[in-house]
Order: C-alpha cells, then structure tokens, then sequence
C-alpha cells in the first residue's frame, strides 16, 4: 500500500515524465518511489535511472534496498575502483536498472567525457537523492552538487527527474525546484511535501553544565537506552574521547568519524545494523541515508548549528518503530565550533583570485603543485577549486586543473547572506534548547512544515521522561577521564612537495623527500588538543583571541605538563631545555621552560634566537607556505651552542606554546641537531589541529 504522495510521485515520473521534487519526513519511502518508477520505465523501454548519491555508506544501503526489489543496482565510486570495469561492461549490454554515482563523479574527467555523454544520450531517469545539498541555504551544501543544475539543463524536457530530501525548508524548496525547472509546456516543479512529524521521536534537552557531567549521565543511563542507537558529537577528538570513556566502562561501542578507515566503517555500520554494538560515537560523516530501521535511540553531546541538521540527524532513529527516544545534551563550547563552521565552506575572495591567477589555460596543474602557488592547505584548496569549477572559471582536466579564462567576480552579497542565514539558524538551535515549547513542533516550523503541531510525547509536552541524575561514581569515572593528558605530536618526516619554489634551500639546493634521520626530532608530547573535551576546554580559554593575553604558566597547567612528562616513556630522559622564541605569548613559553627545568633538574639553555622578522604567517595555509615561513628564522648563538655541546648528545627538551602545522617544531629541531643536540623532544601545552 502506497504511503500518501508516494503514488501521486510515481505517476508524475512514469506517465507525465514530469520533473519532480519529493520533500517527506525520513522513513517516508522514497527510494521505494524511485525504484518503482525505474522498474516501471524500464517496462517501457527506457534506459537505467542515474541516481546522484553524496556517500558511500547511503549509497552501500540503496544498493542493498535495490537488490530487495528486485531492481538491478550498481554504484561506481572511489571504494570499488576493482568493479568498475564490469559495471561499464553491465551498462553496455543493458543490464543495470539503476546506476548510483556520487556528485564527485560528474567532474572527473574520464568518467565526464568518456562515459556520462553516453550514459546521458540512454539515461531513462535522473534522480538526486539528498537534494537539499544542491542550495547554497540547506544544512550540508556540498558545491558539486550545484553542477547537477547545469547537467539537467542538457536533458531533454521529457525526461524525468526526481530530487529527494527530507530535511528542507522553504527556502531550499524553492530553490531546488528552479534548479530542476525544464523549459517545455509542462515546465511546472511537481513539488509533494507531506508532514515531517516523526511520532516515533520522544524528544528532550537536558542542560548539563561541563563535560564531565554529561560524560557522567552517558555512562550512568547509557545502559538503560532502548536497542542500539548513535551518539554525536561536533568534533573527532570529542567522538574518540568519549567512546574511549565508554569503551572503558564496559560498553560496546566505537568511534566513527571523517578519520575513519572507509573499510572500518562499513564493519561498524553493519555492527550496528546487527545490534552487536550499543552505539557508535560519531561526528556528521554519519548522518544521511544511514538506514537501520529500529534505531532505539540518538544523543548529542553538543548540538549542530541549526535545527535542520538536527532534525536530519535525530531522523536516523524510530523509521520503524512506535518508540525511539532523542535527548539533546548541549555544550558551553558548541557557539565556537559553529562559528569556525559557519563560514569554512565559502570562498575567499583573496585566495579565490589567487587560484585563478596562478592557473593556465592550457597546461593543467596538479593539486599538489597548486598548493606551492597559493597558500591554502589541501581541504580548502580543494573545496574552493570545486566552487571555482562549478562558476566556471577553472575546469578540472586530466593532469589537474586548468583556468578557463571567463570573467569571475566574487558574489560578496551571495556570501553575506549565507553567513547572515548561518547566524539565524545558530539562534534558533538556541531557542530550540531553551524554549519551553513542543520540541518537535519547533523543528517542524523551522522546516516551514504547514501541518506542524504539538507531538504530546517531549518532555515540553509531558514532563522529562529520561532521568537527570549522575551518579557520583559515573561523575568520578568521567573526571579521571578527562584529566588524562599527553597527546603524541607526530613528527615531520618528509618535506612538502615544490618548497624549494617558496626559497627553502640548504646550501644552494631546494630541500625535498625525506628529512635526514640525523636532522629530524622525534616524536614529541603536548598536554591535549584544543579541540579535547577536558584539558581543552582550559586550552582554549587560554589562547583564545579575546582572552587575558600573556602571562606566566599557571600551576594547574605545569602541573599537567609535569604529568605529560612523567607519562612519555621516553627511550633516555632528556638532559636540558630549550625554548622557542614567542612573539605572541613570551612570558608564558619562558616560564614554562623555566618551570620544567626547576622540577625535572635540568639545564636550562634558555632560547633559540629569532633571526630578522620571524615567522609572521597567522594560523592556516598549506606545509610548503607554512615551512618557508619558518625556514630561517631561528639561529644557535654561542652560549647556546657551547651548551649542546656540553651535553655530549643526550636529549634536549624543545619547549613550544602549541602546535598546528609542526613546522616550527621541526625547523627548530633540526637547527638543534646541527649543532650538537642528541634527539629533540618536543613538548607543547596544546595541538591545535
């Protein structure tokens, strides 16, 4: 039996081969729309559905619902390379129903020019699933979904389209449905929106107010949460800390992220699919299509920036269950996350101009040769290459990418607005946690949902129906957890592709491959990243933009760094320390210094020099940007070397407020062992990245 729309959907593809925009809560069934309608025109005579999928885990799971069906499905993306030879081959002898590509897939350039003309020229139906990510206004706009709008210009108007989501407000309806719009007499967008009520969902906020406390609650109630379910947390470090704590306590579970190797993701998806695990604890790389019907529950340590995300995120539990239980659990920290998100995906004007200048029109460069050009690090290169693409002044090609020499002005107001839209949204996820209103309601208007009402079942609409006591053990356990520091800085073993470009030379020569063993430091410690739950959040207060400014170390922070040492495990004990020179915090680096010298009795060599300006470049940019920055700003004076040299090659201590890209660790090591130092330990208060 046909959920309401589902049919009136299916109609408008198969008879009308209209174009279509389905907006229906999670669980609705629209793959079983885009299915049928396929198996229906495949009857017909026409050729297989190009499905658009944006990951591999939904499009693992739509493979799988295509093949109960009864509908043949393949998928080509960057994990089945090894199949793609025989899919191409299934396709020639028309033997694929539906063939699932990720928006990637467009703009490469084999698949592009080789083989999407004529998959286009047989192509029965185009589907965009997750569509909301083609408007520059939905929660997860990806840019090479905004190429699919060009692509749909190319097809002829009687060609059916279908885009989906579940997760769109009015404003991204909007604009998805003219980006779908076709140019015939039936032009018209058939748009079926239905109720995005969930009432499954039992919905709550419990206001906790630090880390420990909410560590606390998940490992004294984590057990009593109905079947297995996720829970979210903003950050990678956040998501590794807490199944760590969890793990530790006895619970099954594990930590999926961005970081995650993509074979381990697919076994701890299937995991939690089977119930062999309580929960994953993952970031948002798990979040659309992830399809197990009986989620027993979703919690968030820390809250997305806007409810829509939310909503998109807490629909992964109850599709086919009459309970599933969603509890909220904010953070202190979650406005300055949003804020580092909120603008990291658009373009800056600078860079973009940058990029531009420094591609030609006819000799393709590679990303990595682009990075000794601009200086912009490898993700947002690439993310503001695909922005580029897809305005049409640069063209990815085999052997890189290449300037199309069309005029590009940078649409400043485009990106006030979306910042200004980012803003409001963060303060209605604000107002979603504090209001006293129907929780699903308030999700349901921000979606600008025309039947949204009262759900009765939040605790708004009835009373809290989860427990807000910690027990002292759990807050205990939490705490020892938290305080754990000592986080491994990994050393540079290799110098960054084309560095010689920016003047980095020794002697003559540019300086690439490996760093010599004898020139290298090793890998070093620092108290925690920034981005940590517990000693982070003390990290963050210290070097944040608007805080106190420099002073010297604090006890409870030596203390940590006390800690840190006593943990490492080193293969001999250093014998001195020696300091990087700080423009930005000297009292601070230099009492740190002092300080571990005081209590671990060792010499005290005091500071490598700076030489002419130092390093001036702020946070960000890319490895080869980064180390010329560095390269030649720090000099051994005489005092310092005849110190080295009296230590007869013990270990020396290089002491360094924090760390992000490692260069600055790494130049000054080396200048250390060129002049006597046996290996070089780094240790550090914070890791930024």
């Amino acid at each position: 039996m046909f959920h309401e729309g589902q049919l009136e959907a299916i109609e408008a593809l198969v008879d009308d081969h209209r174009r279509a925009l389905v907006v229906q809560r999670t669980g609705w069934g629209k793959s079983a729309a885009y299915f049928i309608a396929t198996l229906l025109l495949r009857q017909r005579g026409a050729g297989p559905t190009l499905l658009v999928s944006p990951l591999l885990a939904l499009m693992r799971d739509q493979v799988a619902a295509a093949e109960r069906a009864g509908v043949r499905a393949v998928a080509i993306n960057s994990a089945n390379p090894q199949e793609w030879k025989d899919t191409r081959a299934k396709l020639a002898a028309d033997e694929v129903d539906v063939l699932l590509v990720s928006p990637e897939r467009l703009n490469n350039p084999r698949f592009r020019d080789e083989q999407l003309p004529g998959l286009m020229a047989r192509m029965g139906m185009l589907v965009v699933d997750e569509a909301h990510c083609i408007s520059d206004w939905g929660h997860d706009f990806r840019p090479d979904y905004r190429r699919l709008a060009e692509l749909i210009t190319q097809l002829p108007d009687d060609l059916p389209v279908l885009a989906t989501t579940a997760t769109a407000n009015a404003r991204v309806v909007t604009d998805v449905a003219e980006q779908l719009g076709a140019t015939g007499p039936d032009s018209a967008v058939v748009t079926i929106r239905g109720s995005l009520a969930r009432t499954s969902l039992r919905l709550g906020v419990l206001t906790l107010p630090t880390s420990r406390d909410r560590l606390g609650w998940l490992l004294s109630h984590l057990g009593e949460l109905p079947g297995s379910g996720i829970i979210y947390s903003l950050t990678v470090s956040a998501a590794d800390d807490t199944a760590r704590l969890l793990r530790d306590a006895g619970h099954a579970v594990h930590s999926y992220t961005g970081r995650t190797d993509p074979e381990q993701r697919e076994q701890y998806e299937r995991q939690l699919k089977d119930n062999e695990v309580k929960a994953l604890v993952a970031t948002s790389a798990l979040g659309m299509g992830f399809d197990k019907p009986d989620l027993g529950f979703v919690i968030h340590l820390g809250a997305p920036s806007s409810p829509v995300a939310y909503y998109q995120q807490v629909g992964r539990a109850g599709r086919a269950t009459d309970n599933a239980d969603v509890l909220l659990l904010p953070g202190t920290e979650d406005q300055d996350i949003w804020r580092y998100f909120a603008t990291s995906s658009m373009p800056d004007e600078v860079r973009a101009a940058a990029v531009i200048g420094a591609l030609d029109s006819d000799k393709p460069l590679s990303t990595p040769a682009l990075e000794a050009r601009v200086n912009l690090r490898r993700t947002p290169l690439e993310l503001l290459l695909k922005v580029l693409d897809v305005d049409g002044a640069v063209r990815r090609v085999t052997g890189g990418w290449v300037s199309t020499g069309e005029p590009w002005t940078y649409d400043r107001e485009r990106y006030e607005r979306i910042a200004e839209s980012r803003t409001n949204e963060q303060q209605s996820m604000l107002t979603y946690e504090r209001s006293s209103a129907c929780r699903m309601e308030m999700l349901q208007r921000d979606l600008d949902d025309p039947t949204a009402a009262p759900c009765g079942r939040c605790d708004n609409c009835t009373e809290p129906w989860y427990s807000s006591a910690v027990s002292a053990g759990a807050t205990q356990t939490a705490s020892s957890s938290l305080d754990k520091v000592g986080t491994e800085i990994e050393p540079r073993g290799q110098w960054p592709t084309a560095a010689g470009r920016l003047g980095v030379e020794v002697d003559g020569a540019q300086v690439k491959g490996k760093i010599a063993e004898g020139e290298r430091c090793e890998p070093g410690r620092a108290v925690a990243r920034l981005t940590d739950l517990g000693w982070g959040g003390v990290l963050r207060e210290l070097f944040a933009a608007d805080g106190a400014g420099d002073a010297p170390i604090s006890d409870e922070l030596l203390g940590a760094c006390v800690r840190v040492l006593k943990d490492w495990g080193w293969a001999e004990r250093p014998a001195a320390v020696v300091s990087i020179p700080s423009r930005s915090r000297p009292q601070l680096v230099d009492s740190l210094a002092r300080g571990i010298a005081r209590i671990g009795r060792l010499d005290d060599l005091g500071s490598l020099d700076l030489l002419g300006e130092g390093a001036h470049g702020g946070p960000g940019g890319n490895s080869a940007y980064r180390l010329a920055d560095v390269w030649g700003t720090f000099g051994v004076s005489h005092d310092l070397a005849s110190g080295l040299a009296a230590l007869g090659g013990k270990p020396v201590l290089l002491i360094d407020d924090r760390v992000d890209s490692r260069w600055t660790m790494t130049v000054a090591a080396r200048e250390l062992r060129r002049h006597g130092a046996g290996s070089v330990l780094p240790l550090a208060l914070a890791i930024v990245a």
